[in-house]
């Protein structure tokens, strides 16, 4: 059983939705991001979602477009991207650990030899936001080959005749994102949600999770209701751009994990 399965089973036991939080590696500098992540797990976060920092990175919002700049400026690479999974795992072998991005990074380091580095580094999933199902065969079907899930994204356009598509070699869970458009904009309405996550549910046994748009304990909480958990992201990478200390985000954070466990 993979991490993923086994935290999803840990939650269902406990009569609890996940939590999984983004942050972008490297923001505002190395150290500093590595304490934030190495903390997230004590502050009640059930999966972290680890940005790996891009250039262009065509689905975000400004505020993780910023976090990006900050960090590629301060030296971030996929190395050290892939050192925070490492350094995490010397402490915590339990905490899945998700890399969300762009191909770009991972092409351009070798399909094969960063999915040898990223299953040795611990990571336990991917969310590539620019490879649609018709390119599978470039990077999703290998990584689960090497045993890493492949998370996919569906959203309010993806539609009956889509959906099956998207599902094929999808494995972890599914994100849903829950609002048109860019990440950090607009607010996600639970009762806009609850029927596409249902629709979602009834072709898939894999959890559904929502993200996008969800910025409070509340809002987490509300969606984490009608769904298996919620993800929040730019509201988190909105606090280290701020210059928040350590203490302060992660309190941040634990605000919204009690919210999305209280559901």
């Amino acid at each position: 059983m993979s991490r993923i399965d086994a935290k999803f089973a840990q939650l269902r036991a406990e009569g609890k939705k996940a939590f999984v939080a983004y942050v972008m590696a490297g923001d505002p500098d190395y150290d500093t991001g590595l304490e934030i992540v190495k903390g997230l797990s004590a502050a009640g976060v059930d999966i972290i979602e680890l940005g790996m920092p891009f250039t262009d990175p065509m689905a975000d919002g400004v505020t993780i477009q910023l976090a990006g700049q900050r960090a590629l400026a301060g030296g971030q690479t996929l190395e050290k991207t892939l050192n925070y999974a490492r350094a995490l795992r010397e402490t915590d072998d339990v905490t899945p650990i998700v890399m969300m991005g762009y191909y770009n990074p991972i092409y351009s380091r070798g399909v094969d030899k960063f999915l040898v580095d990223a299953k040795a580094a611990g990571i336990d999933g991917l969310i590539i936001v620019d490879l649609p199902p018709e390119e599978d065969e470039e990077l999703c079907i290998p990584a689960q080959a090497a045993g890493i899930n492949f998370i996919r994204l569906a959203t309010p356009t993806t539609d009956d005749k889509r959906l099956p598509k998207v599902l094929q070699n999808t494995s972890g869970f599914v994100y849903y994102v829950s609002v048109t458009g860019i990440t950090g904009t607009g607010e996600a309405q639970a009762e806009d949600v609850a029927p596409e996550v249902a629709r979602i549910k009834s072709q898939t046994d894999l959890p559904v999770i929502v993200g996008f748009g969800i910025k409070t304990p509340d809002a987490a909480q509300s969606i984490a209701a009608i769904a298996d958990g919620a993800v929040v992201g730019s509201a988190i990478v909105a606090k280290v751009g701020a210059g928040e200390s350590v203490a302060d985000v992660l309190a941040f954070v634990k605000t919204l994990a009690d919210g999305t466990h209280g559901a």
